[in-house]
């Protein structure tokens, strides 16, 4: 936020937007140290839909999966462990999971993969399970469930479309959704070039459960857009063993440089 008009929200030099919702306030862990580099470019950065949880979310879900796979132990399992604290978190966690079926594991050898992750942004609680194909550098979302724990749901349709929605703007911006420059210049200039999801992109199956509950309701607009990146990631790793770190997902860039470690 610095140098932008919301820089007065800053405190001790610090962006909040730039770490809100890491690991150490989401998981009961010990031992975590959180670091933020500025990008140090002339381009001004600010957020998009759900802020700094986009980005965070991305980074400490991805960073769990593997924690997961380098303790040897299931995804869903090796996050409940550290959710004793967090009732609200294990609670959609387990649903999301229970209505994926993740007891029924993919073959490896058909380049399937599923992928889950879990995120508290503005009072609400999503997590989402992904399964996805991968065929070469192409990765097709085939089904998303998702469980959202936001408090009394006074409209289940609107939390039902605001999830599903935010599942498609995430799903942009993971598989597409990148800007380049040349010359200081934006080089794409409408959306033949700049490419959002189109229809046929958009997961044939999305599932949508709501935790019931009778709090005082809290936001749904932005929570859904955060798992999303992050459960399409693990879920390529499970397929592929192919570790993505960057958003737009590049499977080709990411092959090779697996090749080079």
């Amino acid at each position: 936020m610095a140098g932008t008009p919301f820089a007065a929200m800053m405190k001790d030099g610090l962006d909040p937007t730039a770490v809100e919702g890491n690991a150490a306030e989401q998981y009961d862990i010990s031992n975590v140290h959180v670091e933020w580099n500025a990008p140090k470019s002339p381009v001004p950065v600010l957020w998009w839909r759900s802020v700094g949880h986009t980005h965070m979310a991305a980074s400490k879900e991805i960073v769990f999966d593997e924690l997961a796979e380098a303790a040897g132990q299931d995804p869903v399992a090796f996050r409940l462990a550290h959710l004793a604290k967090h009732p609200k978190h294990a609670a959609v966690l387990k649903l999301a999971a229970e209505k994926a079926g993740w007891d029924k594991p993919f073959s490896k050898d058909k380049g399937r993969g599923r992928g889950v992750a879990v995120q508290e942004s503005f009072g609400s609680v999503v997590a989402q399970v992904a399964e996805v194909t991968v065929k070469g550098d192409t990765i097709t979302v085939d089904r998303v469930v998702c469980a959202v724990y936001c408090g009394t749901a006074v409209n289940p349709d609107v939390i039902r479309a605001q999830m599903q929605s935010a599942i498609g703007y995430g799903l942009a911006a993971a598989l597409h959704g990148k800007i380049t420059l040349t010359d200081g210049h934006v080089d794409q200039t409408n959306f033949h070039q700049y490419t959002v999801l189109r229809i046929n992109e958009m997961p044939r199956e999305i599932e949508i459960h709501i935790v019931p509950s009778t709090e005082p309701p809290t936001g749904v607009g932005e929570p859904g857009l955060p798992p999303i990146a992050p459960a399409v990631a693990n879920a390529v790793r499970m397929a592929t063993g192919i570790k993505l770190r960057k958003l737009p997902f590049d499977l080709a860039e990411a092959r090779a440089a697996s090749a080079k470690a």
